[in-house]
């Protein structure tokens, strides 16, 4: 078990959270009105981005203080996400409308807190500048992909992914590529259950070619200017948080002549969009 996995088993097992939230054992509502109604809720409230910033404390420990995520897609980068998607989000996972349970421990009323810390923290993490190195694709199929999206999914993520939030669908614009190659894995298989209907029947065509491509074209895709983060910025707000509290080494360089390889073969021939649905 790998540092950081233990670690959140035991911070579950020490606050014994795994019965905390009421909401989301409620007999008579499902999840997805349960999480509907907190959503209602949270969306009513004035944020307040001072208490936002002390309960990102919580967020931090995965999704780091800038909210960047990894680039190996085990966390996604949160920072500018739509604030109406992050607190659809939250409240589904509370609900366990959205099952991610990893997250869940930390998500719960016990430890987030209630609705208001809930507006607070979505408010703070919208307003993050987004980094300009997220994780991409190998790059190869940049064609493909962008033929795809302008056919499947600039209707509804906008012609720069850059979401809605009238329909709370999330910007995908500089997402780190194996992150949404594993939710549109999720997605697909049905594992991720908050997901919209119109979305799995629009992407039940694609070949892992068509996968491929239109992700890592997603994640090339830029945010406006003013939501990228300078070249090495760090969180002002968090001036003495240790980064690596695990000791996880660095990822060693990649070996010499790596890059000289010969290049791989042609993929197999697909048509060149899937059938729209």
């Amino acid at each position: 078990m790998s540092r950081p996995a233990l670690a959140i088993r035991l911070f579950v097992s020490l606050c014994g959270i795994a019965s905390t939230t009421a909401s989301a054992e409620d007999p008579v509502k499902g999840p997805a009105e349960i999480a509907r109604l907190e959503y209602e809720q949270v969306m009513a409230l004035t944020p307040d981005l001072e208490n936002g910033r002390k309960v990102y404390l919580t967020c931090a420990v995965c999704h780091r203080p800038e909210g960047w995520g990894a680039p190996d897609g085990a966390y996604p980068q949160i920072a500018g996400q739509l604030r109406p998607v992050i607190i659809k989000q939250l409240a589904d996972i509370r609900a366990r409308n959205r099952d991610n349970p990893l997250m869940y421990p930390f998500s719960v009323p016990r430890i987030l807190g209630g609705a208001q810390n809930v507006a607070d923290v979505a408010a703070y993490v919208a307003q993050l500048p987004m980094t300009p190195e997220n994780g991409v694709g190998p790059g190869d199929d940049l064609a493909l992909g962008e033929e795809v999206y302008r056919e499947h999914c600039a209707k509804c993520h906008g012609e720069n992914g850059e979401g809605n939030e009238a329909e709370h669908i999330p910007a995908i614009a500089g997402q780190h590529y194996l992150y949404l190659m594993r939710q549109f894995d999720a997605i697909r298989t049905g594992r991720r259950k908050n997901s919209d209907p119109k979305m799995v029947k629009q992407i039940d065509g694609f070949t892992p070619r068509h996968q491929a491509a239109v992700l890592d074209y997603t994640a090339r895709l830029r945010p406006p200017e003013g939501k990228l983060a300078e070249t090495g910025w760090t969180n002002p707000d968090f001036p003495s948080y240790v980064r690596d509290p695990m000791g996880v080494p660095p990822v060693p360089p990649m070996p010499a002549g790596l890059m000289d390889a010969s290049p791989s073969p042609e993929p197999p021939a697909y048509p060149s969009v899937p059938p729209a649905r």
